[in-house]
């Protein structure tokens, strides 16, 4: 008998839908049947969570803060259990999923209760006037959520926006609902009002009943361009706010006078983390021609030693499997990897690194989403800039060099949300997250996140 999971409305458990199979990604079997979310089912969460908005709204910051530290030390007690059930989700390492996955989501929940208490406030003065800023939480947020990194990045969102009044509906990807169900038992453990937090599973017909209902105020998702477009022409027509983090085709630019250990290293990690299925990963590479050759070299003899993590789901892997397919038909080289790892059952691709293709080859200019990257030498600091920028993307950039001047005028020329000098990954909750160009819209993090998941009201008054 499979674990049966049920969608988490107004506090109740509702088994209802079709039931649909939930997969381990490392033996491919069945674990868990979940239930499809249809139009009536999604209607009633958010008729929960519309009925819980006032009273939720109404409470003071720092009672909202308080039930976000009961959160977190709910996600804590359960710490166990969330890395079994993500594990199962994901195949994830258990170290990473140990030391960031859970972790990180007990830290936005503790990070947003704080960042919410000093959120500063703004008063302007002119002579016998007074202006001031109130926010108010623009009600039900709908929150769509990837297979990636399930728990961290469903936390991510569910804190500034609980936090800042609104109550939510959340859609998990149907590939993870694990952590999810999980989140909807602690809310219940420490006696969450009812309808502040709603759940429910699906497939992509699930999210557009939901980011299309009329009783939801915004939408913040993280996923594919694709279906951030898709959102946004359904949100089109009642002018709702989106806040997007969307897909990446990020570049590494390795100097000739960087440390060589630590930019072989960093690139591994930025490469094959997560088995490239991350938004941040490196797919483009770009090495001064000078140290090329080193580099490629010790890139590929790394690249066989680094943790092996199954893609998501069949589907996936085999997309990703289709991109060597592409790769060779475009006259790529392989330095190592290029197909699924013989003699496993479940979803697994070899690590690949590829050179000798074009810019303009689909291999380079498509998001892959895999443990895969090409590299291309550079000879200019002028030339790894524009092409690092060639892409229709901009989400994230690393930069490899020990020159100070260097990596101040490199990292500033990049169109990029995000940028990471002789690092990756590295992040401060308080700093903007986010990409431009078709890596998305707004930015999370720090007071950024609670100006999304609020709306400013100016209050003027005459002092007579």
């Amino acid at each position: 008998m499979f674990e049966q999971i049920a969608h988490f409305i107004g506090g109740e458990l509702v088994a209802e839908g079709t039931p649909f199979p939930a997969y381990d990604p490392v033996t491919g079997k069945q674990i868990r049947e979940v239930h499809v979310a249809d139009r009536d089912v999604v209607d009633r969460a958010v008729r929960a969570a519309r009925a819980a908005a006032p009273a939720w709204a109404e409470l003071p910051m720092a009672e909202r803060a308080a039930w976000m530290r009961r959160l977190a030390d709910g996600i804590e007690a359960r710490f166990d259990d969330l890395v079994d059930v993500e594990i199962a989700d994901t195949g994830k390492p258990v170290e990473q999923t140990r030391t960031l996955d859970i972790p990180r989501g007990a830290a936005n929940f503790r990070s947003f209760a704080e960042i919410a208490a000093q959120r500063p406030s703004n008063a302007f003065h002119l002579p016998g006037v007074l202006s001031y800023t109130v926010h108010r939480p623009l009600g039900v947020v709908a929150v769509v959520v990837p297979w990636n990194l399930p728990f961290l990045l469903m936390t991510w969102k569910l804190a500034p926006a609980l936090v800042a009044g609104n109550t939510v509906v959340v859609k998990p990807s149907e590939n993870t609902p694990g952590s999810a169900a999980l989140l909807a038992e602690i809310c219940r453990e420490i006696g969450l009002p009812p309808g502040v937090v709603n759940i429910v599973y699906g497939y992509g017909a699930t999210g557009g009943h939901l980011v299309e209902h009329p009783g939801i105020d915004g939408v913040t998702f993280t996923g594919s361009t694709r279906t951030g477009s898709t959102i946004m022409r359904a949100v089109a027509d009642r002018v709702k706010p989106v806040s997007f983090e969307l897909g990446g085709k990020n570049a590494a630019l390795v100097f000739e006078d960087a440390d060589l250990d630590k930019a072989v290293a960093g690139t591994l990690r930025s490469v094959f983390t997560n088995g490239g299925q991350v938004c941040l990963c490196t797919e483009r590479v770009y090495v001064q021609r000078s140290i090329f050759d080193e580099f490629a070299r010790r890139l590929a003899a790394g690249a066989g030693e680094v943790y092996r993590q199954p893609m998501i789901s069949a589907e996936h892997r085999d997309k990703v499997l289709s991109y060597f397919d592409l790769a060779r038909e475009e006259g790529g080289e392989f330095l190592t990897g290029g197909g699924a790892v013989p003699g496993e059952s479940g979803y697994y691709v070899e690590p690949t690194i590829v050179t000798g293709l074009p810019e303009s080859s689909r291999f380079n200019t498509e998001e892959i989403f895999g443990p895969v990257c090409h590299l291309r030498p550079f000879d200019t600091e002028d030339e790894a800039v524009e092409l690092a920028n060639s892409s229709q993307y901009g989400l994230a950039a690393t930069v490899w060099t020990t020159g100070l001047g260097r990596a101040h005028r490199v990292a500033q020329r990049l169109e990029a949300g995000l940028v990471w000098v002789n690092t990756w990954y590295l992040r401060d909750l308080r700093t903007p997250f986010g990409g431009v160009k078709l890596s998305g819209i707004g930015r999370e993090g720090g007071t950024q996140s609670l100006d999304f998941y609020s709306e400013p009201t100016t209050i003027t008054m005459e002092l007579t």
